[in-house]
């Protein structure tokens, strides 16, 4: 999964995709690397983040899907969008997209569940420590990070069914960094105790990518980011959420040569 943010304000790479054409081009870049999904983000949530209206996020969003659609993108690759607000949701998936990726596991709005059910639609639910979109800093402490984490998957991908989304529609990710604690064990106690979430058949997605748990200055995050994904992917990851597809692929193609062996 290739990240696309359409915010000014994201930690890694905000700022840097203003106009339809820059859009499109890094698209194409990220299918080119070897995604075969694209997870478009129109609000960031990330620690400092601010609210953004329901007018502001689909007007950052609007000319993405307006790029996709006329240049079949949507034929290419699935479309993701990050979003917690129904709203949106339902904007983009009648536009073509095909994925909602819910940063607060269903809690946001309350009409998200039943807007994805009605587009038959697969949805990402995310376990955060914090119950809205701004995540904080909180050093959160845990007795069994796992549990806790499967406790709320269980009970929100439940709440999902109950709703109408059908069960092979629903991707499970257990959060990383600031989504977790701002303490870095933890977020390196999800990846070597992921194989523990199968217990909950769903497919895993895992998003450390440029992340601040892994240390260092953003710009060198990159390697740190593979070395984290691959241990999760050693583990049972299905989904591999990044900036940097290309050498992501190459790690995932060695890896599977090795299982195979």
């Amino acid at each position: 999964m290739g990240i696309i943010n359409l915010t000014p304000d994201s930690f890694s790479d905000g700022g840097k995709l203003t106009t339809p054409k820059k859009i499109l081009a890094q698209a194409q870049k990220l299918i080119t690397q070897g995604a075969t999904i694209l997870d478009l983000g129109a609000e960031s949530s990330g620690p400092n983040s601010v609210n953004v209206s329901l007018t502001e996020e689909l007007n950052r969003l609007q000319p993405a899907l307006n790029i996709f659609q006329t240049n079949k993108i949507f034929d290419q690759v699935k479309v993701s969008i990050d979003t917690y607000k129904a709203e949106v949701a339902d904007f983009a998936l009648k536009a073509g997209a095909h994925i909602i990726n819910d940063i607060t596991g269903l809690r946001g709005s309350p009409n998200m569940a039943a807007v994805i059910a009605k587009h038959q639609a697969k949805v990402i639910i995310m376990y955060s420590k914090d119950p809205t979109a701004r995540t904080t800093k909180a050093e959160t402490t845990y007795k069994d990070i796992i549990q806790t984490i499967v406790t709320f998957l269980k009970q929100q991908t439940d709440y999902a069914i109950n709703q109408g989304i059908k069960p092979e529609n629903i991707i499970i990710d257990p959060g990383m960094g600031a989504f977790l604690s701002t303490i870095p064990k933890y977020s390196f106690e999800v990846l070597n105790r992921l194989a523990e979430l199968k217990q909950l058949g769903y497919p895993i997605l895992i998003g450390t990518s440029r992340k601040s748990f892994l240390g260092g200055k953003i710009q060198d995050r990159d390697l740190p980011s593979i070395i984290a994904d691959t241990i999760a992917l050693y583990n049972g990851a299905d989904i591999i959420r990044t900036h940097n597809p290309e050498k992501h692929l190459a790690v995932i193609t060695t890896l599977n040569e090795i299982i195979r062996n």
